[in-house]
């Protein structure tokens, strides 16, 4: 029987985390992670909610350790908690912080796990060997009709996954990096990226999660260097507008949207650090990366192969246990390298022309003043009486018809949006993504505006 250790640090006495500015051990987590899991509930689905990133990956290790599956939502609305609890009846919720969830709740105390360390030193021969077949994860895609698709995910994919990245990233050339993240270890990008990376290369993670920029400073200020800042396109262009001193990390990730070239540009030149990015989906977790200032091509992991057949690209190999479609328009240019040109569900052709929400919304954040911005087009039943595109801006002081005249300059008059409605802020949720649900709310609202502001 094939097995992965659970983490890959060199000695008990490694950093795996630092918490509140105190490092924690990799014997303190593997102490804390078997007391947890001695204490869980009987039901098998676990609900991982822990907002701090260490206790969710004791969590997520006391699940896997007491062969429990952790359940990755992409939300927790009411009706999605009422839809994983139809797919998992015995699931309970594992928090560390108040929650108004309609779940059994297993809450996290300083009691539940081993603070004291009492006993027998940890040594790296504890480490649990964990059964590569073993699912370690579930996570949920919303699906076009707003069910969620399961999507299961083996601890031996997982790893194979997460040990490509840490090879394409630097991570294995023996020095240890500090992982600093604004994305939510929930979220795939942030569950492979923030917490399993620091398992399997030897890293240690950050237990918090800044939001704010001051935040985000703060927490690159006290990090241990060398450090990886895990970012999204928006944080990062809201961190780069703050006017605030940054310090440099040493590299920085970011994935969930493309990367415009302009801001990877400008956060090389204001970070003095690398940027690269990661391309992938819930489905197929990670599958390439790409330094966004040198090249518009991906490179594909070791292994993972592409092939487009029946109108669709589908990915397989490498830690993809079956092939799978890719819900994006790729055009591949050699059996390693692709060029990304947006999301099939994106392209969109009015009197005969083709773009794509994708370049439109690249052009309309290219605008100098506009902080964050996206189009929509709403289909018939969605869109009632709006028959074409609609926008939505955040663009402090600047008016409708400024932006319109910016953007005359910069796409077709065919696809000139109608209205163009600016807002104080766009109701993105916390891995930076823009819900199609939000859009359409707001589309309702402004319903029958011409421009607004």
């Amino acid at each position: 029987m094939t097995t992965f250790p659970l983490v890959t640090h060199s000695h008990a006495e490694d950093i795996f985390a630092y918490s509140l500015g105190q490092p924690i051990t990799v014997a303190h987590f593997l102490a804390d992670v078997r007391h947890l899991a001695a204490a869980l509930p009987a039901g098998r689905h676990v609900l991982n909610a822990c907002g701090d990133r260490y206790r969710f990956a004791v969590g997520m290790a006391a699940a896997l350790l007491a062969d429990k599956i952790s359940l990755l939502p992409p939300t927790l609305t009411p009706e999605m908690v009422r839809q994983i609890k139809r797919f998992a009846p015995d699931v309970f919720c594992l928090t560390d912080q108040p929650q108004s969830i309609d779940l059994p709740l297993f809450a996290w105390t300083d009691a539940a796990t081993s603070r004291s360390l009492a006993g027998a030193p940890i040594e790296l021969h504890d480490i649990p060997q964990i059964p590569a077949a073993r699912t370690a994860a579930i996570v949920f895609t919303s699906g076009s009709t707003g069910t969620p698709v399961a999507h299961y995910k083996s601890w031996g994919g997982l790893v194979q996954s997460v040990r490509a990245e840490a090879a394409r990233l630097g991570l294995l050339d023996g020095r240890r990096h500090t992982i600093v993240a604004t994305v939510p270890p929930q979220h795939m990008y942030g569950f492979e990226s923030s917490v399993l990376i620091a398992f399997q290369s030897g890293a240690a993670m950050s237990a918090s999660r800044p939001f704010y920029p001051a935040d985000i400073c703060a927490a690159l200020a006290s990090a241990h260097r060398p450090c990886m800042l895990v970012i999204t396109p928006m944080h990062l262009k809201v961190l780069l507008d703050s006017g605030l001193v940054i310090p440099s990390p040493d590299l920085v990730l970011s994935a969930t949207a493309p990367m415009p070239p302009q801001l990877a540009l400008a956060a090389e030149t204001r970070l003095q650090a690398p940027l690269l990015e990661i391309y992938g989906s819930t489905e197929t977790g990670q599958i390439a990366s790409r330094r966004t200032t040198e090249t518009a091509e991906w490179t594909l992991f070791p292994e993972v192969k592409l092939r487009a057949e029946q109108g669709r690209v589908w990915a397989s190999g490498g830690h993809i246990e079956q092939a799978l479609p890719l819900a994006d328009e790729l055009e591949l240019v050699t059996a390693e390298r692709f060029l990304l040109h947006g999301r099939t569900a994106d392209l969109i052709n009015i009197a005969g022309k083709r773009s794509s929400l994708d370049y439109l919304n690249y052009q309309l954040n290219a605008v100098p003043g506009v902080i964050d911005g996206a189009f929509l087009m709403p289909t018939d039943d969605e869109g009632k009486n709006v028959t074409r595109l609609m926008a939505f801006a955040v663009a402090p002081g600047m008016k409708a018809s400024t932006l319109l005249a910016a953007l005359r300059e910069r796409i077709d008059a065919i696809f000139i949006p109608r209205p163009l409605v600016i807002l104080d802020a766009l109701p993105r949720i916390s891995t930076g993504k823009l819900p199609r649900s939000s859009l359409l709310a707001l589309a309702h609202k402004h319903r029958g505006t011409t421009h607004a502001r």
